[in-house]
């Protein structure tokens, strides 16, 4: 008996053990679950609208996720396990065709993926890893999350229905306008991509020019000299040098040979992510967003935003209000189809 009990405690005890380690969000709706806060209420909305049509016109449930580190939820290994295991948690898709889609997006991994029912098999997988590659990841390069979550949703949903949205009732004359508008969005895409370079470039010049071009010595005219980086610590401040550390501002020092003037010339960083301290006015300050109450549809949510000084230590605290979800969220229901998949999809990173 008292091998029996034993046997049966070494059969569960790892499933227990599993089953208490990995956890998983639990859904507001059935269509975005932001809980990174990449968008913005007004691009929420737009998205879930596109995925509510879906559901309704073509019954296929989509869902997009976004999350801070998967982390969060005790898991520490790749993003496929965790995208698996969070769709079939919820059920997304019709439980007989399994035709549901999710994208997972956990932005501090710097990881995505798009799930997909096991009704599509293997069929999914390289069309959906090319709109992660050519769609998806170069817009979160460059920080635009809201472009990649749409652009994205409109692919794969192309992808799955052969229509984008808005047009699977389309007529013949509506098809052309669409086609038409597709042609002039690509050239006016192509168009950005070409020019966007060239401007950047344009503006890197002309800063490196304003920072390298002959300085001349306020007080007697003569030409100065900049230091360079090690000998110019020894002019900044301590908060100066903290902010070149973080790389939110570069710092010059022009020194004149003559009398000993000098002058301490800073560059913001274009992409910093520290902001001003409330306290010493360094650019040395980083928030770290806590959701304190999810929003729904039918009350706001709460967030608290904890900042940390890294040159003078200051500490404070934030709440902020979430936004309600859209109602349209709940047109089509409030729970998934209990659908599941295989592991069909593709993942990305940026």
């Amino acid at each position: 008996m008292r091998i029996l009990r034993f046997v049966v405690l070494a059969l569960i005890f790892p499933v227990f053990y599993s089953a208490s380690a990995q956890q998983y969000p639990t859904y507001t709706e059935l269509f975005v679950n932001d809980f990174a806060e990449l968008l913005p209420a007004e691009d929420e909305d737009r998205i879930r609208g596109k995925l509510v049509e879906l559901r309704e016109k073509k019954g296929i449930e989509f869902t997009v996720v976004t999350i801070h580190s998967m982390s969060d939820f005790g898991h520490s290994a790749d993003i496929e396990p965790f995208a698996t295991g969070l769709f079939n948690h919820w059920g997304v898709g019709n439980a007989e065709r399994n035709d549901g889609v999710m994208m997972l997006i956990a932005v501090d991994d710097r990881r995505m993926r798009i799930e997909v029912g096991s009704g599509y098999g293997a069929s999914k997988n390289v069309p959906m890893g090319n709109i992660i590659d050519t769609i998806i990841t170069p817009r979160f390069k460059k920080d635009d999350f809201v472009g990649g979550i749409e652009h994205g949703v409109d692919a794969v949903i192309k992808d799955i229905t052969g229509s984008w949205p808005g047009e699977y009732d389309a007529n013949v004359a509506q098809k052309i306008g669409g086609t038409l508008k597709r042609l002039l969005d690509w050239v006016g895409n192509w168009i950005y991509a070409l020019l966007a370079p060239v401007a950047a470039l344009a503006v890197r010049a002309l800063r490196r020019w304003q920072r390298n071009k002959p300085r001349l010595c306020p007080s007697d005219g003569s030409q100065m000299t900049r230091l360079n980086e090690e000998w110019d610590d020894k002019h900044l401040q301590k908060g100066e040098i903290t902010e070149e550390r973080l790389k939110s501002v570069d710092y010059d020092v022009w020194v004149c040979g003559k009398c000993d003037h000098v002058t301490v010339e800073g560059y913001k960083s274009w992409f910093s992510p520290y902001g001003a301290c409330r306290s010493c006015g360094y650019r040395t300050v980083e928030g770290d967003t806590t959701i304190l109450q999810s929003a729904t549809t039918s009350s706001t949510g709460l967030k608290r935003i904890d900042y940390h000084c890294h040159n003078c230590g200051d500490r404070w605290s934030a709440t902020r209000t979430i936004p309600k979800k859209s109602s349209s969220s709940s047109s089509s229901g409030s729970s998934f189809g209990g659908g599941s998949s295989s592991g069909g999809g593709a993942s990305g990173s940026w």
